[in-house]
């Protein structure tokens, strides 16, 4: 069965990416049903990786499987030798992709994330508030009052893409991103919100931090989230803030 007779099907595309890797894309834009596929899939390739398999990488709507083009070979039955290494792992994962199953396997994991709001903690928050025609606690209230699933994890280590932030305060990325954002710093670009884990360049809004690391090199594993989990945030003062720094639930 062949690219497009899979697509009428399963709506799901294989393409190369590069000569030791495919893409297997599950359909377009941000949706909770696409994402759960990309997740079943990859959990199922990490819990059973085939001979070969290096390494797959989630995103959004797609799942990027890496290979050893001579393991894949060395693998390959009499009745594959003429095919490709990229033919080969295609059939293969298009296999798994079609047996899987899609249903969560369990409760989502809630994860509370606690945030100190405007101030120095969220220098941006009197902007968005501004751009949305609110007042910097109707922000608060809006954002705090959210359920945001974690679609990925990437751009920094540690730092969730979530999805489900109200519009009412969707706001646009800043025109010159700052040079340095403090590790903790809550976000919004766009329909997004999200954490920064660690200091880094970037140019979304700032509206709150949070005491909590998300990204501990040392722990295992070292990102506090992981895709799947639902984030709700919670208003705190400073001094909670203080008592809390540093710490991991």
């Amino acid at each position: 069965m062949r690219e497009a007779e899979l697509k009428g099907r399963d709506q799901i595309e294989i393409y190369p990416y590069g000569e030791s890797a495919v893409r297997i894309e599950f359909g377009k834009g941000i949706d909770p049903e696409i994402n759960r596929k990309v997740r079943a899939l990859t959990a199922n390739l990490e819990s059973e990786p085939f001979p070969g398999m290096i390494e797959c990488v989630s995103a959004f709507t797609s799942v990027t499987v890496f290979y050893d083009l001579l393991a894949v070979r060395n693998m390959a039955s009499p009745l594959s030798e003429s095919q490709s290494a990229y033919e080969i792992v295609s059939d293969l994962v298009r296999e798994r992709a079609a047996g899987m199953a899609t249903e969560a396997s369990g409760q989502a994991r809630t994860v509370e994330i606690p945030v100190c709001y405007g101030g120095s903690f969220g220098p941006d928050l009197a902007y968005v508030a501004e751009h949305n025609k609110l007042t910097p606690s109707e922000v608060i209230d809006i954002h705090t009052s959210g359920e945001y699933l974690v679609y990925m994890i990437g751009f920094a280590p540690g730092f969730p893409f979530l999805g489900g932030m109200s519009e009412r305060i969707a706001t646009p990325r800043r025109s010159s991103p700052r040079l340095s954002i403090p590790a903790g710093s809550v976000g919004i670009a766009g329909k997004q919100t999200g954490v920064y884990p660690i200091v880094t360049p970037g140019g979304w809004q700032l509206i709150g931090s949070t005491p909590l690391a998300l990204f501990r090199p040392e722990d295992h594993p070292p990102s506090l989230l992981q895709a799947g989990d639902v984030v709700k945030f919670r208003a705190i003062t400073p001094a909670q803030y203080e008592e809390f720094r540093g710490g991991r639930i």
